[in-house]
């Protein structure tokens, strides 16, 4: 352009510049090469849309729940792909206080309590309520020990297994096979909140006479030696929760405790009681309702079942699925579920979307 300026001289330069800027500028966006809301094949998504942030932790439920709500908010109302960020729960809370992150999906409120209500009270954080009914954890045993299992030739083995109390009558089924005088308990991970909870119940609940307690390595360890046992048809009792692929794959039964008492589950010399129900929320920034409304009505009806979650997390385990694979999968496989948050002019858009997915 500096050539074009010398050429012309400094009074006719502004003029062509500005008319060469706008035929540039046009053809661009004709050719589909500048416009920020535009696709690879030149039609244009969401460019009167904003482009929304959200939270992306590290586990597999939420990443499933934030591509879900993407692909509606993309394929049903015009919004660009959403930005996944990922990150820690905490420093993405603090994103959302700044309005860096405008969607969290999954907050579990019992862990992050306190940091979510001063959100919540300073005005920075719309509370949206449950994504699924609380969540249950606690000690759980193959369903077959129990009832038996007729198709695989399974006797039952303690039809009379109901509680955790009625373990050291079985011990010898949780036989240990390094220490065969005792069960084993199969404990959360080290470092755990849970795995020193479980402790201190094991205690209570006079176990330590008749178990040992065993510390995988890992939740994936804890969850191999779960599915080994169940497939060979053994006796396996242990820590879990729900919603997790584990608990989607098999048939498990969980043990009952006696029922929650804040009083008793908060004595650090005690915890002998039920797990409260983990509540686990979302919500959006606060400005969202005035750049994103769509969004904010979407999210605030969106809900699942822990069915429905197991299920998706069993598939991703099953077929070596990944996260963007297991939202379609819930699409397709839940489509009353996901309609009753949308109009019936958005949900034949996603449908329409969804027929292009192989």
């Amino acid at each position: 352009m500096k050539e074009i300026g010398r050429f012309w001289g400094r009074t006719a330069a502004k003029p062509l510049l500005l008319l060469v800027l706008l035929i540039l500028g046009l053809s661009a966006i004709g050719c589909g090469g500048s416009d920020p809301g535009a696709n690879n094949d030149g039609t244009t998504n969401g460019s009167d849309k904003p482009k929304l942030v959200m939270a992306d932790v590290s586990w597999d439920s939420v990443q499933v729940h934030n591509r879900v709500v993407g692909f509606i908010l993309q394929h049903g109302y015009g919004y660009p792909e959403p930005e996944y960020t990922f990150g820690d729960t905490m420093p993405l809370l603090q994103g959302m206080a700044r309005g860096d992150v405008d969607i969290t999906m999954e907050v579990w409120q019992d862990n992050y309590a306190e940091p979510w209500n001063e959100l919540v009270e300073a005005g920075s954080v719309i509370d949206l309520g449950s994504v699924f009914p609380d969540a249950p954890q606690g000690w759980y045993v193959p369903t077959f020990v129990i009832e038996g299992d007729p198709n695989r030739g399974i006797e039952p083995m303690a039809p009379d297994l109901k509680s955790v109390l009625d373990l050291p009558r079985y011990w010898e089924l949780f036989k240990d096979a390094e220490v065969p005088t005792k069960g084993r308990f199969h404990n959360g991970p080290p470092g755990w909140m849970v795995t020193e909870i479980n402790e201190v119940k094991f205690k209570t609940y006079g176990l330590d006479k008749t178990f040992n307690l065993f510390g995988p390595g890992s939740d994936s360890a804890l969850s191999a030696s779960m599915v080994s046992a169940y497939e060979k048809g053994e006796a396996w009792v242990g820590y879990n929760w729900e919603p997790n692929w584990v608990i989607g794959q098999l048939d498990m039964t969980r043990l009952e405790e006696p029922p929650y008492d804040p009083e008793v589950y908060n004595d650090t010399n005690n915890r002998g009681c039920a797990y409260p129900a983990a509540k686990v929320i979302k919500g959006v920034h606060v400005d969202l309702p005035n750049t994103a409304p769509e969004a904010v009505d979407l999210v605030s009806k969106y809900e699942t079942t822990l069915e429905q979650n197991n299920d998706f997390l069993s598939y991703m385990s099953e077929n070596n699925a990944d996260t963007e694979a297991a939202a379609i999968y819930f699409l397709k496989t839940y489509p009353d579920t996901w309609k009753s948050w949308v109009s019936e002019d958005v949900a034949q858009k996603v449908e329409q979307a969804l027929e292009e997915v192989n």
